[in-house]
């Protein structure tokens, strides 16, 4: 049974605004994949809900003409991976997000729900992080952007204020052209299961085989996603091969303070930053045109 009061539904940005104003007590619905199973589970008693579903600025996928992807904050991720440009430009947040769940999940859950809920294990939070992703937030005051970074503030906190709507995620262009990435899932199951640990790789590669660029984000490594810097450091401009590989694995682990959980313990997530920082380098910098060696 959904103990829901109140039921409301938006037709635009400014419309849902004035909804939030109006009642103080709502929630946000786009996919309802998480809000509805909390509702369910009687965490949200009397519920007031603006459902942002049908708001066209919202959805849809551009390319402007300074080459910044602009992503809708409401395309599900069935949307998000088949849609030509993630398929031409991102390509390894498509298969990011194509893990999420099953796909009845994909093909109602939004990537702004996923980012929105502050969870450290969303699928699609470790490649936007290593994609310098900004967030476009509209709010009364007008419309502010945010680095993703600056966005998450704890385990299922972000900086969003309860009147306040994310729109759409921004991807400047020197943030992808080029780049090769991967991301590897750890789950307990291969599908229908919420991650261990999240890896995202994104790479360049430069003359004679070198590293040019290197960004290593990783989800349920700390309390909210985040970019493993000093690794990063040590092997942008550095001759690819297997000690560099190895280099990945030792210092990574050192950047992350992941919890134990039922899921894994500490420890266990410690070995899988090691190890998946590794498998996702290989593999990022083989899509890229690397050698392997």
């Amino acid at each position: 049974m959904f103990d829901i009061i109140n039921y409301e539904e938006a037709y635009s940005v400014g419309h849902t605004i004035e909804l939030l104003q109006k009642h103080p007590n709502a929630k946000i619905i786009a996919g309802g994949t998480d809000i509805l199973l909390h509702i369910r589970e009687g965490k949200l008693p009397d519920a007031e809900l603006i459902s942002i579903h049908e708001v066209k600025e919202l959805k849809g996928i551009i390319r402007q003409d300074d080459g910044t992807l602009v992503i809708g904050a409401v395309n599900t991720f069935t949307q998000l991976s088949g849609h030509p440009l993630i398929r031409q430009y991102l390509p390894f947040l498509g298969e990011a997000v194509n893990t999420v769940g099953g796909p009845q999940t994909r093909h109602a859950g939004t990537i702004g729900g996923n980012i929105c809920n502050g969870a450290t294990s969303a699928d699609s939070a470790a490649t936007l992080f290593a994609l310098n992703t900004k967030l476009r937030i509209a709010g009364p005051d007008g419309v502010r952007i945010s680095a993703i970074q600056d966005f998450y503030r704890g385990p299922g906190k972000v900086n969003l204020g309860r009147e306040e709507i994310l729109t759409a995620f921004l991807i400047a262009p020197e943030d992808y052209r080029g780049f090769g990435g991967h991301y590897i899932k750890y789950a307990m199951r291969n599908a229908m299961d919420i991650a261990t640990l999240g890896c995202a790789v994104l790479c360049k590669k430069g003359a004679g085989n070198t590293v040019a660029d290197f960004r290593l984000a990783l989800s349920v490594a700390a309390p909210t996603p985040l970019r493993c810097i000093e690794t990063e450091a040590a092997v942008k401009g550095k001759i690819y091969n297997d000690e560099l590989v190895e280099r990945v694995g030792q210092i990574a682990v050192t950047e992350v303070n992941p919890r134990t959980s039922w899921r894994a313990s500490r420890e266990y997530r410690l070995h899988l930053v090691t190890e998946l920082s590794r498998r996702a380098f290989r593999t990022a910098f083989e899509k890229v045109g690397g050698n392997q060696v």
